[in-house]
């Protein structure tokens, strides 16, 4: 009588679960250590959230500063409209809440109060695209599609905990509104092999390969690095280039690598594949006359289910595993 072996059974935990996968490095609150980090070499900078420091990592800075950090409750708008204030007070303000909350609730905060007048304030979003499974309410699948659309904010979605450290000093250095996405906790670390330096506004090539062309950005980069080497024992040779700035996208890096003939194009992102990376790189390329084959790994256009991450990322296709076998049936 044959034995089936059954996946252990996934607690309700899995659905806040960090996302980095079991013996991964890891580093912990890249975010909060940074900022607190930069904050003790810059005075202006002031911390502020919506009832969400613990869980978006300001209370570390506010642990180190707690004359500079301001709590708004769970005001998301007011939070948004007085960050806007300190801005115009010659402050650079670090704003956190969740993506959902951040882009869907206080929108027209963000548009009116902070793009319109180009004020100086970096929001800082947790649980961006599928990285919680608490259901569309938490879910911030649409999240650059809306940010996006907002005139002269500049748009981030990091890989690893390295570049969120490299990227705080960053975007404080950067005159005008930035909307960034934050991974939170324990943050797996994937960047230090390949030599990374994060630079606003550049992509990087990460990996060579001459059958497959990934364009990806924040976590889906580390899923491309690792369905690189799973690919790479079928004999497919995969490239990654790592698009970590949304908007302004790096157009030359883009487009130099997608015109190499003979390579199937597949953008990558943690995100509805409405108004995201996909449809930015698929218009670029359509611009520039780029003829290239062209397929895309990210979030389906609906609500998606609550449950496990790990479940979730399989069942809508973002998962390594997901990944590769797509790549598979598609190169035949």
């Amino acid at each position: 009588m044959s034995q089936t072996t059954q996946k252990p059974r996934l607690k309700t935990s899995a659905m806040i679960a960090s996302i980095a996968d079991g013996g991964q490095a890891t580093v912990a609150a890249p975010f909060g250590v940074a900022l607190s980090k930069l904050a003790a070499e810059r005075p202006e900078i002031v911390g502020m959230t919506a009832d969400l420091s613990k869980y978006t990592d300001m209370h570390i800075f506010a642990q180190a500063f707690p004359e500079r950090f301001f709590q708004m409750g769970m005001a998301e708008q007011l939070l948004m409209g007085a960050a806007g204030g300190m801005a115009k007070e010659g402050f650079i303000p670090f704003a956190t809440t969740y993506a959902v909350f951040a882009t869907r609730r206080a929108c027209d905060f963000i548009h009116q109060v902070i793009a319109e007048e180009q004020l100086n304030v970096k929001i800082c979003a947790a649980l961006p695209g599928l990285t919680t499974g608490y259901g569309p309410s938490h879910q911030a699948t649409e999240d650059l599609a809306i940010m996006r659309g907002i005139p002269g904010m500049t748009i981030i979605d990091p890989c690893d905990a390295l570049e969120i450290e490299q990227a705080v000093p960053a975007i404080a250095a950067h005159s005008g509104p930035v909307y960034m996405r934050l991974l939170r906790g324990k943050v797996p670390l994937v960047l230090d092999k390949y030599d990374y330096r994060f630079e606003l506004g550049k992509a990087k090539l990460l990996e060579e390969g001459n059958d497959l062309l990934f364009i990806s950005s924040g976590l889906m980069t580390m899923r491309a690095l690792e369905a690189v080497a799973k690919l790479r024992a079928d004999n497919i040779s995969a490239a990654v280039l790592h698009v970590p700035t949304i908007k302004p996208l790096d157009e030359q890096a883009i487009v130099e690598q997608a015109s190499k003939p003979g390579r199937l194009v597949v953008t990558a992102e943690n995100h509805t594949c409405i108004g995201g990376l996909g449809e930015a790189v698929a218009a670029l390329l359509m611009r520039r006359g780029v003829r290239c084959e062209l397929d895309t790994v990210s979030l389906p256009d609906e609500f998606l289910l609550a449950g496990a991450l790990p479940t979730l990322h399989d069942r809508y296709g973002i998962s390594t595993a997901m990944m590769v076998e797509k790549i598979k049936r598609r190169l035949g």
